[in-house]
């Protein structure tokens, strides 16, 4: 059952997502972000993380959505935006910068960084998967978690 209701809402995700980025009215955007917000959550469903499903129907697709929506009606919709671009070397740097990205994850994949070495792998296997992320973060990984945490607060109060 879980297979057949996987094939039914994944091609809806995609569907969604693709027609999202399509979209020119920001309205009928944000509501495609919210049937993708949903589809999210079935698939959190699927995968018995029944948490992060209801957290991704309420915090997402409800209460972030929502304040989008809002803000977007706020705005006006009905504006006519100019569709010339100021900046002409925006979109050639933006390509070649997403490019770039994507070479990066696929050499980080193929030569496998951080998967094969490290204390990681040796405290997945003494316990659960909450334990071995909090052992790595606090005990491995404390500078970068705690710079990590210092950027989100700072970019929170700005």
């Amino acid at each position: 059952m879980d297979l057949v209701v996987f094939w039914i809402t994944a091609p809806v995700s995609v569907g969604a997502a693709v027609l999202m980025l399509l979209q020119r009215n920001a309205v009928h955007a944000a509501l495609l972000l919210v049937l993708n917000q949903f589809t999210l959550a079935v698939f959190f469903v699927l995968l018995d993380a029944h948490f992060l499903a209801a957290v991704q129907v309420i915090v997402y697709a409800g209460a972030i959505m929502v304040l989008f929506l809002f803000v977007i009606m706020l705005l006006g919709v009905d504006r006519n935006e100019i569709l010339r671009e100021r900046l002409r070397a925006q979109r050639p740097l933006a390509v070649f910068l997403g490019v770039l990205l994507v070479a990066e994850l696929v050499l980080a994949v193929r030569l496998g960084v951080g998967l094969l070495d490290g204390p990681v792998p040796e405290l997945a296997r003494t316990g659960s998967n909450v334990e071995a992320v909090g052992q790595a973060l606090f005990t491995h990984y404390v500078f970068p978690f705690e710079v990590t945490s210092i950027l989100l607060i700072v970019a929170a109060v700005a």
